[in-house]
């Protein structure tokens, strides 16, 4: 694999190419890592009501679908966005985990779990009084998500 760096003083944008012979597990993991990285950096724009508000990644607790509407949940407030949540699994950085059909979580907040055998667990929030389940099928992988993050402290 050969890394290219170009500088151009002239673009509005920074923009990164990837260029390859076939789309494999190692180029996607790439591409999700740089996107990762460049959501990690900005603020995304949410909305509630006629107001837009650009918040930074870290302080999102986690995305729901009511709906028809993606509700984009923190501490004190919930907002709306226009993405849906595929595409939220595309754009969010790594510390970012789906954990049902309609709920993507920031690991980073995660204050506690309560397991529950028969189905669906629930997470609560370090400083906040919202929760949302963890289907069954999604409770491995989160647990691995966050043995990974312990381990890598």
């Amino acid at each position: 694999m050969r890394i290219q760096i170009e500088v151009d003083e002239h673009l509005t944008e920074d923009e990164v190419i990837i260029r390859c012979r076939t789309l494999n597990d190692t180029i996607s993991r790439i591409q999700k890592q740089i996107s990762g990285i460049a959501a990690e950096a900005g603020k995304f724009q949410f909305t509630r009501g006629d107001t837009e508000y650009y918040i930074p990644l870290a302080e999102v607790l986690f995305f729901e679908t009511e709906g028809t509407r993606v509700n984009v949940h923190t501490r004190d407030n919930i907002y709306q966005t226009r993405y849906k949540l595929y595409e939220l699994e595309e754009l969010l950085p790594a510390y970012f985990m789906r954990v049902s059909k309609s709920a993507i979580l920031n690991v980073e907040q995660i204050y506690s779990i309560t397991r529950n055998l028969t189905a669906s667990s629930l997470v609560q929030f370090t400083d906040s009084h919202k929760q949302v389940f963890v289907s069954r099928s999604y409770f491995k992988p989160l647990q691995y998500k966050l043995e990974e993050k312990r381990i890598a402290k």
